[in-house]
């Protein structure tokens, strides 16, 4: 992988984001890839799962964002994305603005096998604090 094919994903799945329905996931990802929505969060595992997740958690094909990311690394199969993702925000749904690092892990074909999501909104805590 380079920095090129890690930003053609990265289109690809902004593309698919945007498009109805998920039929077009298995171009971005593995049959068996897993996808951590957070470093906390346990795994979403194989194709079907992340179709799933993925219906659940956006609003729909015409869900206004505008988004932006940088390629920070790419080490053999793996690279590291900053993502900014802005959310217009209609009907009852408020706007989000999130600032996200993925790690993403690809097989030899130059789907991911692996992804991991740390994402952050303003007013979320930093990790600095600690609890008492």
């Amino acid at each position: 992988m380079d920095r090129s094919d890690v930003e053609r994903w990265v289109d690809g799945y902004e593309r698919v984001w945007r498009t109805a329905g998920t039929d077009r996931l298995g171009d971005l990802f593995s049959p068996g890839a897993s996808y951590r929505p957070s470093p906390w969060a346990p795994p979403v595992e194989g194709l079907d799962a992340i179709a799933r997740f993925w219906e659940d958690e956006r609003e729909g094909p015409d869900e206004p964002f505008t988004m932006a990311r940088e390629i920070l690394a790419v080490d053999g199969t793996t690279a590291v994305v900053r993502v900014s993702v802005d959310y217009g925000g209609h009907g009852a749904t408020p706007a989000q603005r999130w600032r996200d690092l993925w790690v993403i892990g690809f097989d030899a074909d130059g789907r991911c096998v692996a992804f991991e999501e740390w994402p952050f909104a303003p007013g979320q805590r930093d990790g600095h604090e600690h609890p008492a």
